[in-house]
């Protein structure tokens, strides 16, 4: 980091690409050698080039253009995080076995890498009260069970919950049918990672997700990004960072952790320049703050840019409102107070604003490092005030971007999966129900786990993703989820979920088919606003007992509403249920002709391309950004040490693996961060020697809601006073800090305590 005296130009610029770990590279190119030998390597590629859309991050691809091509129709657009999620779902089915001799006590010791690795899900199968094992049962029993789990208490004591992996057409069923019963709980994955995202763009767009397309995006010659490792997140992504860098744009990094593919990256795409160069450079500037600043750094750049003359005033003042109360703010925080918060210097913060002011065109994108806060949400309007003060909006190659987990959690929110249903889609809800809608506000996910844990859900429908895993206060979400009288989890694979969040009379999971099976075509969005249209499949699973969500779903509306107002049983047809979203989601009119003219479409009035925002002025409404207090507990506050025992108190950022896709962990390691399995913690080494511990020595980490042992310490390119672990192995550690306007837990903002686990020398690491 750079100091006072140094100098800043110098001190940001990352190490040399000689010096640097890169990320992608070779290692990719044996990954998909593998994969292809492997005996399901035949499959693979059929699916592969299936048209259909990739199962991975919200980025995307795949759909009409083929399963390589995006939207632009450029090929070579497949990662390897595509094919472990495609590898994974053409296992064969669990064996029956598993479920008939193992109970489920026996089945909760498993890893996350475990439960994907038993195999698919083939047959329907039930844990009732009083019984230690998973046993088989009928479909017919299953919707009558269903039904009358959903039918018999009062709305406000059900719920669902989902995650992105499925289509728009389940999504838009499942709030339809809830919403119909007078019932708003429909938590979502999101509210777990972007909700400060959708809440803060919206707060000062009017609208909550990406101004930028691709195509805007290879307009830009600058990028800002933010709290981000797209080299395993989003790996599509780097593609577009090397053609920006490759046209001689510039890109900055701020990430408290330094990637190593953030620092170059060898992409596939780029054969000659990129993997036989030994990777692309990525990051042009590479800025590490205190985990949780961002707020700061923000405010540090629009103060540089406002003392170096750098203000689009002419944009400001005609298409913005707030901006006198920012320019106050930004001119009343004295240099001391934003450095002293984020830990960077003013040089520093003044050098990266010169090289943003000196950009054309900037695209500021940002992933959880942003939101995983107690003000994730301050951080995202932080964001967006930057990008309008420096004229970064609404034109070709400049914007905000939020980029997204999950392929389709953006699409689920578009459907109306979502507590904060917006006003245009409730009152064609209303006219299409012809009845009000209930303004009883509903659970998001944090909210729906404390209202189990006090005893007020009894009927719970998970639509994919693992609650369980995905939640902080692991304990505290198991005791909860075994407080709902019903579970109903609908899935392809098992996961820990399906064994640790048992109910408390009776548990069904549900063999469903994934996207590139499904025998009707569906449609997803990516986080860039792009809808795809996804073709018919077929299953290599011989079982003959997968359902389709959508017909799932539709016959269990149509066992709770009969066939008024509208014919329930009929939404067993996808093309009905496009011609209602087309009717009553806001973007989504070109819905109605897509299954005559296979033409995929930009979802309507989200990428802006002149100064004129959605918000009721159709200004940007901009606002006072408070810096955090990013104090750190004492010692004391987790037990203190003893006297003569080594340990410190440090800033806990939970993460993904380079092998993970969510709470799915496909690979033990991450060898770009040098932490060999999933028992480590990255940490700097001038930490290490401050507080007497060493590299590779065994530790217990001492969090606000649990202890882990055993835990190995690495040494790390990480900040001073963060540490990183995986998740969700560290979800065991924290109380849920949320962000008061998203419900956000602060995953990456973790106050932990570290002491040695004994006095002896340090343990010898594992290798990769």
């Amino acid at each position: 980091m750079a100091s006072a005296d140094s100098d800043p130009s110098q001190a940001l610029e990352p190490p040399a690409p000689e010096d640097a770990a890169s990320g992608g590279g070779w290692p990719l190119i044996d990954g998909w050698a593998r994969a292809t030998l492997s005996p399901s390597g035949p499959r693979l590629w059929q699916t592969l080039t299936h048209h259909s859309a990739c199962l991975s991050c919200a980025w995307g691809t795949g759909g009409q253009n083929g399963g390589f091509r995006d939207e632009l129709g450029e090929p070579l657009q497949r990662c390897l995080k595509s094919v472990e999620a495609i590898g994974a779902e053409l296992q064969p089915a669990v064996p029956r076995q598993v479920f008939a001799g193992r109970t489920i006590a026996e089945l909760q010791q498993l890893s996350s890498a475990d439960c994907d690795r038993l195999g698919r899900l083939d047959r329907p199968l039930i844990r009732r009260a009083g019984s230690d094992h998973y046993a088989p049962i009928g479909w017919e029993e299953v919707q009558a069970l269903t039904a009358a789990a959903f039918r018999t208490p009062p709305p406000e004591r059900v719920a669902s919950y989902s995650s992105g992996r499925s289509s728009n057409e389940a999504a838009y069923l499942l709030q339809l049918l809830l919403r119909a019963l007078g019932c708003n709980n429909l938590a979502d994955c999101s509210d777990l990672c972007h909700a400060p995202s959708t809440i803060g763009l919206s707060r000062v767009f009017g609208s909550g997700t990406s101004m930028v397309n691709l195509e805007s995006l290879q307009h830009a010659d600058g990028v800002v990004l933010v709290g981000s490792n797209a080299p395993a997140n989003h790996p599509r992504l780097m593609n577009e960072l090397i053609r920006l860098r490759q046209r001689g744009g510039t890109v900055i990094v701020i990430n408290p952790v330094l990637e190593g593919g953030l620092l170059k990256f060898g992409s596939p795409a780029f054969p000659i320049r990129s993997m036989l160069g030994g990777g692309s450079a990525i990051a042009s500037l590479f800025l590490q703050p205190i985990p949780g600043s961002d707020t700061a750094v923000f405010l540090g750049l629009q103060k540089a840019l406002l003392e170096r003359g750098a203000i689009a005033w002419e944009l400001l003042k005609a298409h913005s409102e707030g901006w006198q109360e920012l320019i106050a703010q930004i001119e009343s925080t004295p240099w001391e107070a934003i450095t002293a918060c984020c830990g960077l210097s003013r040089e520093e913060l003044e050098h990266t604003a010169a090289r943003l002011a000196a950009c054309r065109a900037v695209v500021f994108a940002w992933a959880m490092g942003i939101t995983h806060h107690a003000n994730g949400t301050t951080n995202v309007q932080a964001i967006a005030n930057t990008a309008v003060l420096s004229g970064n909006v609404a034109r070709p190659g400049a914007g905000t971007m939020p980029i997204r987990g999950h392929s389709n959690v953006q699409g689920f929110g578009s459907m109306g999966v979502t507590v904060h249903l917006r006003e245009p889609m409730r009152l064609a809800l209303e006219q299409l129900l012809g009845r009000p809608l209930s303004r009883t506000p509903g659970y998001d996910t944090r909210a729906l786990i404390e209202a189990a844990e006090r005893g007020a859900v009894d009927t719970l429908l998970c639509l994919g993703g693992n609650l369980f895993g995905a939640n902080p206060h692991s304990a505290q979400a198991r005791r909860a989820l075994g407080r709902i009288d019903t579970i109903v989890y609908l899935a392809t694979k098992p996961n820990t979920g399906h064994f640790h969040g048992q109910a408390a009379r009776q548990t069904l999971l549900l063999p469903v088919f994934n996207r590139f099976e499904t025998p009707h075509r569906t449609t997803v969005e990516s986080g860039n606003n792009w809808v795809r249209l996804n073709e018919p499949g077929s299953t290599h699973l011989r079982s003959g007992q997968l359902v389709s969500e959508v017909a799932f779903l539709a016959e269990l509306a149509h066992r709770l509403h009969g066939d008024a107002p509208i014919d329930w049983r009929r939404l067993q047809d996808p093309v009905y249920v496009r011609e209602l979203i087309a009717r009553t989601v806001p973007g989504y009119g070109a819905m109605a002709g897509i299954d005559t003219s296979r033409r995929e479409f930009e979802v309507a009035g989200r990428v802006f391309r002149e100064p004129r925002f959605a918000t009721p002025s159709g200004r940007a409404r901009l606002a006072v950004t408070p810096l955090p207090d990013l104090s750190l507990p004492p010692a004391d506050h987790f037990g203190g040490l003893a006297a003569g025992e080594r340990g410190l108190v440090l800033s806990l950022i939970t993460a993904r693996s380079y092998g993970q896709h969510n709470t799915v962990v496909y690979k033990q390691g991450d060898r770009y961060r040098g932490m060999p399995h999933r028992q480590t913690i990255l940490v700097n080494p001038e930490d290490l020697a401050a507080s007497g511990l060493r590299a590779h020595e065994r530790v217990i980490v001492q969090g606000e809601a649990g202890a882990l042992a055993g835990i190995e310490l690495i040494p790390g390119s990480i900040r001073r006073g963060a540490a990183l672990m995986f998740y969700p192995e560290a979800n065991g550690l924290m109380r849920p800090h949320q962000d008061p306007q998203s419900g956000t837990p602060a995953f990456k903002r973790v106050p932990v305590l570290l002491r040695a686990e004994d006095g002896g020398t340090p343990a010898v690491s594992p290798p990769p």
